[in-house]
């Protein structure tokens, strides 16, 4: 990556890279120490020592713990992550911090809801819930199906992003460094979604009730009154038009790979 860097001379690193997922998470604490806490101060001080001009870090909604302060905003982190998902998110938020404040590095960490869309991760709940009532089989559902989720559509993720370069920092004395949310900032609960998905398949889920998952929290609901603001985010596209997009997505994938297989 030195080298790279180097030859490159990037103005703007956009650094989105991690060890993804609260329940792994539980269960490789090391790992997920080692890739997104000191992989990300690696990427820091290459930035320092190259002047790089900004640097954007992907970070999660999963800093904000099992607060009580709904929505969440970006000035709320009680410190009290509960997964060490959270807590390596956290951690490299706290280093993101230090470089701008010690070495001047612009610093931008964005918050990011609950992500979905084409092509995500197939351990994620959308995804997940599609595949299995698509195949006519069970959804392991966790708790009463109360807990809710910000799901935010990639496009609109992407917007925030590249509006996050564009970003000034305010000319002050203040270290060059700020947090956003970039939610739908409309949070919707587990069994709510499974509805939806059922109107956007057209097919009735099969639930398979489970206990609570140590490390998820109850609620995740973005403010983005400060994103909207100052970088005039907007999400534009609704859950309900995002899961139909993605089941058309997922039926034309799993339609392609079925052709591969049989070739």
């Amino acid at each position: 990556m030195a080298v790279l860097i180097e030859k490159c001379r990037p103005d703007v690193i956009i650094h989105l890279a991690a060890r993804a997922g609260v329940r792994p998470s539980i269960a490789e604490p090391l790992l997920y120490t080692q890739v997104n806490v000191s992989a990300t101060v690696n990427l820091l001080e290459l930035a320092r020592q190259f002047g790089v001009k900004k640097f954007l870090f992907g970070s999660s909604s999963s800093v904000y713990g099992a607060t009580s302060h709904a929505p969440f905003s970006e000035d709320h982190v009680e410190g009290r992550p509960i997964s060490p998902y959270a807590a390596s998110k956290l951690s490299a938020e706290l280093f993101c911090y230090t470089y701008a404040h010690l070495y001047r590095l612009p610093v931008v960490c964005l918050r990011f809801f609950t992500v979905y869309g084409p092509r995500q991760r197939p351990d994620l709940a959308i995804h997940k819930f599609v595949a299995r009532i698509e195949a006519n089989q069970p959804i392991p559902v966790f708790g009463d199906g109360s807990s809710g989720r910000d799901y935010t559509h990639v496009d609109d993720i992407v917007a925030g992003v590249l509006a996050a370069l564009d970003y000034n920092f305010p000319s002050s004395e203040a270290p060059p460094f700020d947090v956003f949310n970039l939610g739908n900032s409309h949070p919707i609960t587990l069994n709510d979604l499974l509805q939806l998905i059922e109107s956007a398949t057209g097919r009735k889920a099969l639930r398979d009730p489970k206990p609570p998952q140590p490390g998820d929290v109850p609620l995740t609901w973005a403010d983005i009154s400060k994103a909207g603001r100052l970088l005039n985010y907007k999400p534009r596209i609704t859950l309900q038009q995002g899961l139909r997009g993605f089941v058309e997505w997922y039926r034309s994938s799993a339609a392609r790979q079925s052709l591969l297989n049989a070739l």
